[in-house]
Formats: structure tokens, sequence, C-alpha cells
């Protein structure tokens, strides 16, 4: 490039460089050096397709970037930070690791858009979610329906008072209802071997036992709703005004804050108005599950320190990133 104008900007010497080395090696290894000229049209070539590429990252990024504000945003006028960790968790949990091809193996692919997944008994009320952030998707629709449910799942829980989540974005959406999971893939509320049954369903997605107890701790948010899982008391001193639609049983008395109360609540039992699910109670009677249970009632800096960790690890289980390492927002 020999003129500078601002559709014609200098590039970094480095990258140019890089390059021309590359393109020279090309040359020789197929046996002929480059003619001057040919030399500069490929250098050129190839130097566009690399800013046309990079220019493409950075608009998925600053869509990804506004779509997090809009998030921000919604969550301060609705609180609905409990659903929307649900929607992230729900669209990742039904990864199954002994399924190699993809989308068959499940997880955090976008799939629970559609109306036969939302149906599942397990996504009960979850179409909720996806009307709160259709908006945000429409307004940006280089973010992927994936990238979307599980950015909003881990702002949900950074805005509530909870761990920065390393989050890597760029997953790609399923594009059709036959390629939604298998009900069945999410863990039962009741079952009637709960260590048992956490651990099916956490192993089969390559979690151990304590990613299993840090991600229970999530249960600090939020409520649940008889009509919608059949656990909970239709209202009680906590929810019975809100904020959002009132109702439900909550595991913490303060249900949009984010810390490790719910550890300390369940191991206590003092209160009859919070919820303590067969699957809560069992983090304190499984040995393997209450070295952690204990340890997180104890210390609020290791549970977000876990959370944070188990959490991104959930939030890329099943996905097909493009570009394949993914992209960062910070």
């Amino acid at each position: 490039r020999t003129k500078e104008s601002p559709l014609n900007p200098p590039l970094p010497a480095a990258e140019a460089d890089m390059a021309v080395h590359h393109l020279l090696r090309r040359g020789i290894s197929g046996g002929s050096p480059l003619h001057p000229l040919r030399g500069l049209l490929l250098v050129s070539q190839e130097l566009g397709w690399r800013q046309a590429s990079s220019a493409a990252a950075g608009d998925a990024v600053a869509e990804l970037r506004g779509a997090r504000e809009d998030v921000k945003q919604l969550l301060k006028e609705k609180s609905c930070h409990p659903i929307l960790v649900r929607l992230g968790w729900h669209d990742a949990g039904t990864y199954d690791k002994n399924i190699s091809e993809w989308p068959q193996c499940g997880g955090a692919n976008g799939s629970l858009r559609f109306e036969i997944e939302l149906k599942h008994a397990a996504n009960a009320g979850l179409v909720n979610a996806l009307k709160l952030i259709q908006a945000i998707k429409d307004k940006y629709a280089g973010v992927t329906y994936a990238d979307l449910f599980q950015l909003a799942s881990a702002t949900a829980v950074e805005e509530a008072g909870g761990p920065k989540i390393p989050m890597i974005y760029g997953r790609v959406d399923v594009s059709a209802p036959d390629q939604c999971p298998p009900e069945g893939r999410l863990p039962a509320a009741g079952p009637p071997s709960p260590a048992e049954h956490l651990r099916e369903v956490f192993y089969r997605m390559g979690l151990n036992d304590k990613e299993i107890v840090a991600l229970s701790g999530a249960h600090t948010l939020g409520r649940s709703r008889p009509e919608r899982s059949g656990w909970g008391k239709p209202e009680t001193k906590y929810t019975k005004n809100g904020p959002g639609a009132p109702g439900g049983q909550s595991w913490t008395s303060q249900w949009l804050k984010f810390d490790n109360s719910y550890f300390k609540d369940v191991k206590e039992r003092r209160d009859e108005d919070l919820l303590v699910l067969p699957t809560d109670a069992v983090l304190f009677e499984d040995s393997s599950f209450k070295i952690y249970a204990e340890k997180y009632a104890e210390d609020q800096d290791t549970f977000f320190e876990d959370y944070a960790e188990a959490h991104a690890k959930l939030s890329n289980l099943g996905s097909k990133f493009d570009p394949p390492k993914g992209v960062s927002l910070d």
C-alpha cells in the first residue's frame, strides 16, 4: 500500500512482515520465486482477508457487548436474574459427553428456543425467559441464541453480586427443532436417590462432585413455584410481594442476591419459609458432597472461585465455536 487514507490505513509493520514472509515461503515451496508484482498482489489479498476477518470479529464483539448492556438494563427493570440463570443452565445441561457428534450431544447450542424443547417438563416457565430476551436478540441479529442464553445467565449472576465468570463466545446455533435433545437429561428436584441421581446427571455432562455442589449454590437466587415444578409453597413472607411476579418459595431470604447464604440456610434449616429440596439436603448428607458444602458455608470467596469456574465449564458444554477458540469480551 502506497497511500494512506481513512479507507486504507497504514498496516502495522509486524503484521505486514508476517504476511510477506508467509507468501514468500509459499512461493519458494512452490519451486519458483514470486514475481515482485505478483507477490505484492498476493500480499494485498492476504492482508485484505485478514483485515476483513478482523473487522467481522470486531463487529461480533461489539454486538455481544451491546447485548450485555441491554441484559443489564433488563435485569434492573424486571429483576429477572433467576430465570435468566436457569435459561442458560437448561440449554447447556442437556450435554452428553458420551455422544461425540454435534448437535446430537446436546449442550449450549440454542436448541431451547424451539417449542418442542421448551415443553419438556424441566423447562416449565422458561418460555417467559425467552420472551424477555427476544427483543435483545432481534436488536443484535449477529448474536446467536446459544451465546445470548449463556451471556444472560452469566450476566445475571454477576449483576446479583456474584463472581465474574470467565466467559467466551462464538457459539453456533442449531437450525431446526429436530436437532433438539430428547427429554430427560436435566436433573429432577426430588428423585428417590438424590445423590445417585445428581451424579448420574452431572457425571454424564463431565462434571465432578465439587462442581455439582458449587453449581447447586446458584439456588441462592430464585424461587420454586409449585405450578411449574410441583415443589415449594405458593408464597412465603419473602416472596408474597415480589419483586417481580409475587409468589413461590425461595431457598434464601434475599433471593435476588448471589452469595453463600444457600449453604448456610440448607445446613441450619431453621426457617420453614425457606425451601430445602431432597437434592439440596443431600449436599450435607453425602460424605463427598458434604466436604464442599461445609467449605462453601464457611468461605464465600472459595465458593465464588469454584462457582465461576464451574459455571464457565457448564456454559461451554456441547458448544461448537466460530472461531474455534471463541472470543472474549474482556
